[in-house]
């Protein structure tokens, strides 16, 4: 029989999976959203820093500008060139820090020493140098380097016939590393509680879901008729309280399986011998009555009739024991089975049944992991009902074949075919097709065994039938469940 360990325990772990997921990756969102936050408030904070350090040196150059202008300065006629020439010679920008001056509408000079980057940046030279933009329409911006974005402010000043601009720079390269470094510490610190909360939430969530596993593996050896499995009780809580509700649960449920099937195996038992009785007993009278006479005929063909029924009510009880039998563990004998002597050797048997055109069909060709006699009743099962549906020399073929991983097993008949409304319900048992019962006398059991059979291989039967063109009878089953 298959093993079906994964299979029992796969659902479990991919729910444990689900959570442990679903809990990390809202963790990460949140660690997410919170380093975007971080950055923002660094970046605002930064900024902040910077406007002031841009306004103090405005303001310094401000108050320079208006003493260059009294009279009483020490150069009573001053330009505006030789104030920045002044301002510049005296004053060192800070660190990455620059100076730039502008009179009418050129570049004049600039304090660049302590700038991380040579020369002024096009964008700020554009922005002032530019005939048709006001100095005052953009007092403060950014621009951009290879190094990274800046930030500058600018003053107009007017002194004597000159006007120009006035521009401090800043590209604060220390300060983004000191960013940038804050956030390569936050990944790896998010990443490393990340990991730890996943763990976490792994072991957690496996021993909330630990009684629902067991659950769940317990039903599902059920469902494969292991009702001795029950669930180990740990320890007390409500997980210990469900799982012994639940083995209280399975010893009712067994019970009354149990009870089922010593009825049906009782039953068939009492059944079997009162047949077996009734039957020797009319061969007996039948002999005795083998002399001539109408009445001696007349009892002749009321024993073979109540012999013929006796004989069908014994494939009745057999077939009721079958179908009670299908749920134990021992049901299937699995072996090695070569499809291509399985199917020969189906055909051989079937042609006995009757007349017909038998025909074999499919490549036949590899093994297959099955239970040989169980396959042989279920494929024999199908044959009959295609006599059954057939005349003389009517085409029935029996075939076999492996196709995209399935053991094909069909028989295929030229008959009358099944009514649509019958083929949804064939397979239940005492069911038989509408047009049956006129046609011959049978008990509704063989499709439903075919049915049991196939299931308990873990594959399935499927009926392909159009009335009046025949019908395909095909067990699907694994190559290897």
């Amino acid at each position: 029989m298959a093993d079906t360990t994964t299979g029992r325990r796969g659902p479990a772990r991919r729910v444990r999976v689900r959570i442990a997921v679903a809990y990390a990756v809202l963790l990460l969102a949140t660690a997410a959203a919170a380093a975007f936050a971080i950055r923002e408030v660094l970046l605002l904070q930064l900024e902040n820093r910077v406007e002031s350090a841009l306004a103090q040196e405005l303001s310094e150059f401000n108050r320079y500008l208006l003493f260059a202008a009294e009279p009483a300065a020490a150069r009573p006629d001053p330009t505006l060139s030789g104030a920045f020439d002044l301002y510049l010679s005296r004053n060192v920008p800070s660190r990455e820090e620059a100076f730039v001056a502008f009179v009418d509408g050129e570049l004049y000079r600039s304090a660049l020493s302590r700038f991380p980057v040579d020369g002024v940046p096009p964008d700020v030279v554009a922005r002032f140098t530019d005939p048709d933009a006001a100095p005052d329409d953009l007092p403060a911006g950014r621009f951009d380097t290879v190094e990274g974005p800046g930030f500058y402010r600018s003053l107009p000043v007017q002194l004597g016939v000159e006007s120009g601009v006035f521009v401090v720079m800043v590209l604060p390269l220390d300060e983004f590393a000191g960013i940038t470094l804050v956030q390569v510490f936050g990944a790896a610190g998010v990443l490393g509680v990340l990991l730890v909360a996943a763990a976490g939430a792994w072991v957690i969530v496996r021993r909330l879901l630990g009684p629902v596993e067991l659950l769940t593996e317990t039903a599902e050896q059920i469902s494969r008729s292991d009702l001795d499995r029950r669930i180990d009780v740990r320890g007390t809580g409500q997980a210990a309280d469900m799982a012994r509700t639940f083995n209280a649960m399975l010893d009712r449920i067994e019970a009354v399986f149990r009870a089922e099937r010593e009825f049906v195996r009782d039953a068939s038992h009492e059944l079997r011998v009162p047949v077996t009785v009734c039957m020797g007993n009319l061969e007996v009278l039948a002999l005795e009555l083998g002399q001539d006479g109408d009445d001696a005929a007349d009892h002749r063909a009321t024993i073979a009739l109540v012999t013929d029924e006796l004989s069908r009510m014994g494939r009745i009880v057999d077939d009721l024991r079958l179908l009670a039998d299908a749920g134990l563990g021992d049901f299937l004998q699995p072996e090695d089975v070569d499809l291509g002597v399985l199917r020969d050797d189906l055909l051989a048997k079937a042609r006995v049944l009757a007349p017909r055109t038998w025909l074999a069909e499919g490549g036949a060709a590899g093994t297959a992991r099955a239970d040989r006699h169980r396959l042989t009743e279920a494929v024999m099962n199908l044959a009959d009902n295609a006599v059954r549906h057939t005349g003389p020399g009517d085409e029935i073929a029996i075939g076999a074949d492996v196709r995209d991983g399935e053991v094909l097993l069909w028989v295929r008949d030229a008959g009358a075919g099944v009514a649509p409304t019958d083929q949804a319900r064939i397979f239940d048992r005492f069911r038989r097709g509408s047009g049956a019962y006129r046609a011959y006398r049978g008990s509704g059991l063989g499709l439903s065994i075919v049915k049991v059979i196939a299931e308990a291989h873990g594959g399935r039967v499927t009926l392909d039938s159009t009335p009046g063109a025949g019908s395909t009878f095909t067990l699907r089953l694994p190559l290897r469940p």
